[in-house]
């Protein structure tokens, strides 16, 4: 009897335990490395001041929109709510491959806030190839100034 007692408590405190575990709220899929536990900061909030978080460690969560389709090296997370905005997630190829099918499924992702600024001649190819991934027709005369753009170099995520 009293053995049972003693398995009882250990079961419920284990399980009290476990329902406040940050890990239990970020239960999915993991990939690359394991999320710190800092605080998530929300898209917009990120895009609309990116110097308070250049170079630092962030994390975001938000609806994947879209993933590559030929290595798996990034994913773009999407906003909720009505102000939608949307950050690219990539990581070195082969470290990390997200999952084609993972698209429309929430990630937590973590990683550090870079600024890319691309040249005229990088932009133009950039484009080029958006538009041929796409099927769509491309004219580099409407490229008319060069890309700047803010992603998250990441080293971890969970797909949910």
């Amino acid at each position: 009897m009293r053995n049972r007692k003693i398995i009882i408590l250990t079961c419920a405190a284990l399980l009290v335990a476990l329902i406040g575990s940050p890990a239990l709220a970020l239960a999915g899929k993991s990939y690359g490395k394991a999320l710190t536990g800092s605080d998530t900061v929300e898209i917009g909030e990120l895009l609309a001041n990116p110097d308070r978080y250049m170079g630092k460690t962030v994390r975001v969560e938000g609806v994947i929109t879209g993933v590559c389709e030929k290595r798996g090296c990034w994913m773009s997370l999407g906003s909720k709510g009505e102000d939608f905005q949307e950050i690219r997630i990539k990581v070195d190829d082969g470290v990390i491959v997200f999952p084609v099918e993972a698209k429309g499924k929430t990630a937590v992702a973590e990683g550090v806030l870079a600024k890319v600024e691309m040249t005229m001649e990088q932009t133009v190819a950039y484009k080029k190839h958006h538009a041929e991934e796409h099927g769509e027709e491309f004219d580099p005369a409407s490229v008319t100034e060069p890309l700047v753009y803010y992603q998250i170099k990441g080293t971890g995520a969970v797909i949910r």
